[in-house]
């Protein structure tokens, strides 16, 4: 519990380093901006376009008797919402991310030289940067599908499917979702993203501590676009110290700042 709040205000103390520095969010707004339009088209034509996919998929359905069919198929169409709800929450960060690479990079920087000490360059050309972003995105995203497929076929299970289903749900999205957020800064320091799943697999609450409550952010319309620049900041302050306290031993890490759990926070 206590990592799910430490988390948590990581998450809250990038929020205020934006607002401290109000530059670095109207800077880091406009990506979003552009991602948030795109998904909007996207979940506007499939809510449109689900009731036709339902019916494609089901033509075993057709000679069903009423109210039978149509409670089926509004079901599956739920589902299939909910399913790609959960998939645009999960790409937006990512394909966020990879639109607005220099700003969040400056950004994630910018937090780096606030918080004082090394202020870690990746030193590679932008496009090689934008390429290791997407290689690693796609990855990532290939994890998030496969768990996406095995939850949309375990909400057919009565109850399960309607109460632990959509928790799991969130907690995928906000595991996977803090991964791509901190990948920015750990990226800056040169860690692969085998590396970078190690890392947070070892504080996996912590992890969902900053993700699950930005998940049911992202859920309200702009939230996601308003949220980014601290999100990217609050991942950052995270990453740094999962780093240092990686690297030291627990006895001999510094406890100022945010330093290593349990965390001091200001």
């Amino acid at each position: 519990m206590h990592d799910l709040a430490g988390g948590f205000r990581y998450l809250l103390a990038g929020q205020r380093w934006v607002l401290r520095h109000g530059r670095w969010l109207g800077f880091g707004l406009l990506p979003g901006l552009v991602s948030f339009a795109l998904y909007v088209g996207a979940l506007v034509a499939l809510g449109y376009g689900a009731d036709d996919l339902t019916a494609w998929a089901t033509p075993f359905a057709d000679d069903w008797s009423a109210p039978w069919i149509g409670l089926f198929r509004g079901f599956l169409t739920a589902l299939f919402f909910g399913l790609g709800l959960f998939l645009a929450v999960i790409t937006f960060t990512a394909v966020t991310l990879l639109i607005g690479q220099p700003f969040y990079e400056s950004l994630s920087e910018q937090v780096d030289r606030s918080e004082g000490g090394d202020v870690p360059q990746s030193g590679l050309p932008l496009w090689r940067e934008l390429w290791i972003s997407a290689r690693d995105s796609v990855k990532v995203l290939g994890r998030v599908l496969l768990f996406g497929i095995v939850l949309f076929a375990l909400g057919f299970v009565p109850v399960i499917g309607q109460t632990v289903v959509p928790v799991l749900g969130f907690c995928v999205s906000g595991y996977f979702l803090t991964q791509e957020l901190t990948s920015v800064a750990l990226q800056r320091r040169k860690m692969e993203l085998p590396e970078r799943l190690v890392l947070l697999r070892s504080r996996r609450l912590l992890v969902l501590g900053f993700g699950v409550p930005l998940v049911l952010a992202f859920l309200v319309p702009l939230v996601a676009v308003l949220l980014m620049p601290g999100a990217v900041a609050g991942a950052t302050l995270m990453a740094r110290d999962l780093v240092r306290t990686d690297e030291t031993p627990a006895a001999e890490a510094a406890p100022a700042g945010f330093g290593p759990p349990p965390p001091a926070f200001p």
